[in-house]
């Protein structure tokens, strides 16, 4: 073999090798002093983008979970608000009932209750204008569902709330169709009159003498042969407030007899007439019930995404309360309809009847784009509550200085409870079927997803201590081997003389 002074390749080789150990032990180093094991992009560039991608969507989660529990937060703001809006009609309509009780009560009575009723409507009005959550007012109508009638000849009340047909309700116009008429429960007698100044005892031109006893749902009339068909007429209609029936002469069909009117459409209210004598129905007396209204009700709300037309029923006197021409969708919406709307709005295709302004709060509760979910808070200030019983009243509006209001006042105050409990219902479901599951399946997300980003980027310090050693062991004995290299080229001296 050659000997050279110059070229020592044996060195060189050494060196070489030493170089790559003491860039593995710098490396091993690295990794476990930092915990990673990717520091740079040239540790392993494919398992740096896939890394990076993993922590974007972990962080992605991570904020999607806190952005769950502030809407959490929203949510139970809104309806600790709403509860204290329940508790205040609750109120208001006890002492409605207790205003009723006419019998007992004097003016200052009555007055001092519809003093109380204002000061809780105020509060009312106080918590839907100033309940908020970072700023941002809740429970006002920015935040949810505000309805506004546009055709005040067909439709006479309206409450929308966050969900028509089950979607989000977004902004539009609201269009129906009546697809059955309501009816209001009629008897027409079949004991005829000669005319309305008849006296009774010439029922179907007999006399009986001496009259007799009618009821109306519930209520006793005692008649006497002498009276006339106006005096029963009249004697009827005075109590109409209680019974629900008036009366009235009717000579349709060529003989005069006693008709009796149910005042309230749909099927919860009846006209049942019993009577001792054959004075206006016969002596077996009979009844009669109304039909209740069916609406189909077109609106806009959030399908896949977007804004479209959609189609509810909405079905009259879906309360044992109700009347026929108030009608309730299955997500508690409810629109009252003017008895004009009952040939109206009775076409071959939807009337436009109102505006619908969506505020909706959307919640971004995903790590990527359009992973969000929508829900409306509502608007429960006072004039917005109990709107679908009564024509142009609200929880606003209430009186019970007279009999009548205070009867109106129970009405209108059971409907805006049913609102009110409705909203909490929606909002309740809201937090527990899709923000309580989400923050849990969240978790579970970012949990696994850790764990396959620890994968790639994280040390195994067990195996790096172990190629460290090993490394450490082979730089020093590289080390060794180069000083003896180093020293090959002075043989070359003991050559020369």
């Amino acid at each position: 073999m050659g000997m050279y002074i110059n070229t020592n390749i044996t060195a060189m080789n050494a060196l070489m090798n030493l170089t790559n150990v003491s860039n593995n032990v710098a490396t091993d180093i690295q990794q476990l002093s930092s915990g990673l094991r990717i520091n740079s992009a040239a540790d392993n560039p494919a398992g740096l983008i896939i890394s990076q991608s993993l922590q974007s969507q972990i962080n992605g989660l991570n904020q999607a979970v806190a952005n769950s529990q502030d809407a959490n937060n929203l949510i139970k703001t809104a309806d600790g608000a709403l509860s204290e809006v329940s508790n205040l009609l609750q109120t208001i309509r006890q002492l409605a009932v207790h205003a009723a009780n006419t019998g007992v009560n004097d003016q200052v009575a009555v007055q001092a209750d519809q003093t109380q009723i204002t000061s809780a409507v105020g509060s009312i009005q106080q918590i839907a204008q100033n309940t908020q959550f970072d700023g941002k007012n809740l429970l006002n109508g920015t935040s949810g569902i505000s309805a506004a009638i546009t055709d005040t000849k067909d439709l006479a009340g309206i409450s929308i709330g966050g969900e028509f047909n089950n979607l989000a309700t977004q902004s539009g116009t609201l269009s129906l169709k009546v697809t059955q008429v309501a009816t209001r429960a009629n008897v027409i007698g079949t004991v005829t009159y000669a005319t309305v100044n008849s006296s009774m005892s010439t029922a179907s031109g007999t006399t009986i003498g001496n009259g007799g006893t009618i009821v109306i749902n519930g209520q006793s009339f005692n008649i006497t042969g002498s009276d006339t068909v106006q005096t029963v007429l009249n004697d009827i209609n005075n109590l109409s407030t209680s019974t629900g029936v008036s009366a009235q002469f009717s000579s349709a069909n060529g003989s005069g007899t006693i008709v009796l009117t149910q005042q309230n459409y749909g099927a919860n209210f009846k006209v049942v007439e019993n009577e001792s004598n054959a004075l206006i129905a016969g002596t077996a007396g009979t009844s009669a019930v109304g039909t209740n209204a069916l609406a189909s009700v077109t609106a806009y709300a959030l399908v896949n995404g977007t804004a479209q037309l959609t189609t509810a029923l909405f079905t009259g006197g879906v309360s044992s309360t109700d009347s026929g021409l108030q009608l309730t969708d299955a997500n508690g919406n409810s629109i009252l309809l003017t008895e004009a709307a009952l040939t109206d709005a009775n076409t071959a295709f939807p009337v436009p009847m109102a505006s619908i302004t969506s505020g909706n709060l959307q919640f971004q509760i995903g790590a990527n784009a359009g992973q969000v979910v929508y829900a409306s808070l509502g608007n429960v200030s006072a004039a917005n509550l109990g709107t679908t019983v009564i024509a142009g009243q609200s929880v606003a509006t209430i009186d019970v200085t007279t009999a009548q209001g205070a009867a109106n006042a129970m009405n209108i105050t059971d409907a805006a409870i049913q609102q009110v409990s409705t909203l909490r219902a929606q909002l309740g479901a809201f937090e527990s079927d899709t923000l309580n599951p989400t923050i849990q399946y969240l978790g579970v997300g970012a949990e696994n997803l850790s764990a396959a980003q620890s994968q790639i980027q994280d040390t195994n310090v067990a195996a790096s201590v172990v190629d460290m050693t090993k490394n450490q062991i082979i730089e020093q004995a590289a080390t060794g081997v180069l000083a003896q290299a180093n020293t090959e080229p002075q043989l070359v001296l003991k050559l020369i003389p």
